[in-house]
């Protein structure tokens, strides 16, 4: 395990962190699918005591310092938190500039493979003396539909936050199902284990306003807490302040959301 200088959050952000010192880093690796070591960002409050756990799942360009720094955010708020890196066993993300290589690479890795890593990670912070019972995860773009597919998998999750996840109902462009994805998120949501979150841009087409629709009324099958908002005037990665996509207003009031539904679902009880 290798400590980690935390750096103030950029200006202006959502939950931003203006005093490092009240937070720990490290970069360690913890147990995932079939035991294989995972690479992962973990980071807590600095003073003593118990928190919620809560997994945070990259985009498709991996874990990267805006990931890591919404972890720093997510911690700041009273969590501990563990940031994975689903590329670990490639050796990192796909090249960006290239569409074509980045979503293959995105359809390649197997679901089960990603939901053994999930556990993994939920397993390791309920194994931590600084973490209550529950644990919560949180994804972004194809982070959102690992967040999805395992909290309709798995009965590890207390909350589960989906940010705009997208393929959640086939698994690539063409193929409704494919060896490495056999079954859609969608057609799992009536099987959701714990409450969930959805945020989905209302210009976004992937998912659209539209899929956030069907992902209520099937989520709600399930007999847990479900709610899906559609942000006006947002389309996708309106969150992602490195990006040209970033919108204060809506980042904002996400960011308004998280935190009590976090709280509601994991500080209490």
């Amino acid at each position: 395990m290798a400590s980690v200088e935390i750096r103030p959050s950029p200006d202006g952000v959502p939950g931003a962190v203006t005093d490092p010192a009240r937070l720990r880093a490290e970069e360690l690796t913890f147990a995932g699918a079939d035991g294989t070591a995972v690479n992962g960002y973990l980071v807590r409050p600095a003073a003593p005591g118990s928190h919620p756990g809560m997994i945070v799942i990259h985009e498709a360009g991996g874990l990267n310092d805006h990931i890591r720094d919404v972890s720093n955010r997510l911690a700041n708020s009273n969590h501990v938190v563990l940031a994975v890196d689903l590329y670990t066993r490639e050796g990192g993300p796909p090249p960006m500039d290239d569409v074509q290589k980045m979503m293959e690479r995105l359809f390649s890795i197997p679901d089960a493979r990603v939901i053994g890593d999930l556990e993994g990670a939920a397993d390791h912070l309920r194994g931590r003396d600084d973490v209550t019972g529950k644990v919560g995860c949180i994804g972004f773009c194809m982070g959102g539909r690992y967040t999805l597919l395992f909290a309709c998998s798995s009965d590890r999750l207390n909350a589960a936050v989906d940010c705009w996840g997208g393929f959640i109902d086939k698994a690539t462009p063409d193929q409704r199902s494919t060896p490495e994805r056999p079954v859609p998120p969608l057609e799992m949501a009536e099987r959701l284990h714990c409450p969930l979150l959805a945020a989905i841009g209302a210009e976004d087409q992937n998912p659209s306003p539209e899929m956030g629709t069907q992902l209520l009324e099937r989520a709600r099958l399930s007999g847990q807490e479900v709610k899906v908002d559609v942000y006006e005037g947002a389309g996708h990665a309106f969150f992602a302040d490195y990006r040209q996509t970033y919108l204060p207003g809506p980042a904002a009031k996400l960011w308004g959301e998280i935190v009590p539904f976090l709280a509601r679902h994991l500080q209490s009880g």
